[in-house]
């Protein structure tokens, strides 16, 4: 997979379909719609094209000679990709279909289709990639304000979102209630966090996250 990424990365509809015909003219009609597309022949073509930050939603044939739609999804499943995918697909692939869904894909349309239902898809499949983009900087952005956090900072911050009072925490972590008061601020200063309930929803948020960064506790000084 090679790397295109650019600076600012443009949203676009990428078509993966074998057929000249159906290809060129789903590209005609989004391109009327005001959509930026980039089409491909085949899943081969556009696995050389993508890189992790592709941004927009990916309108995928089922059947397509060499590799198929559903064994490109299982690789960008590999890749842990989050572009959505839309599966087009004849009459008799809708078993497949359902199964593409239960891998990922956000929905499936059946030949021949009507292009407003197409188009309508492919608008929900692009504001669903924007809202998982979105959730995505929001989580790195509490991860790098978590990395800021001492090793105590992060003790302490553990024991916060358990809802343990200072002097609780004082007595489990073996310091000083003044010293839990002290870190518990510098953690709320950090996480620029208002409130307890704020802090514990920023930790929920992240918590497969932070159990990386969480020290040994023999680390702790």
């Amino acid at each position: 997979m090679t790397d295109n990424k650019s600076s600012e990365e443009t949203c676009r509809v990428y078509i993966v379909e074998d057929d000249d015909a159906v290809r060129d003219s789903l590209q005609m009609v989004l391109e009327s719609m005001g959509h930026e597309v980039v089409a491909f022949t085949n899943a081969n073509s556009f696995l050389d094209y993508y890189h992790d930050d592709l941004c927009g939603c990916l309108v995928l044939d089922i059947r397509m000679p060499g590799m198929t739609g559903m064994q490109l999804q299982r690789r960008l499943n590999e890749a842990n990709s989050i572009l959505p995918i839309i599966f087009v697909t004849g009459h008799g692939d809708i078993p497949m279909a359902v199964e593409a869904m239960q891998k990922g894909a956000i929905d499936f349309i059946e030949k021949p289709y009507r292009e407003q239902e197409l188009l309508d898809k492919i608008n929900l499949a692009l504001a669903e990639d924007q809202n998982n983009r979105n959730r995505l900087k929001q989580q790195q952005l509490i991860i790098e304000q978590i990395k800021n956090l001492t090793p105590r900072e992060m003790e302490v911050m553990k024991e916060m979102v358990k809802g343990k009072a200072n002097k609780v925490i004082a007595i489990d972590l073996n310091i000083s209630q003044r010293t839990v008061e002290i870190h518990r601020a510098r953690v709320m200063e950090k996480l620029q966090a208002s409130s307890l309930a704020q802090l514990v929803r920023l930790y929920m948020t992240v918590e497969a996250d932070i159990q990386s960064l969480l020290p040994d506790a023999n680390s702790i000084s």
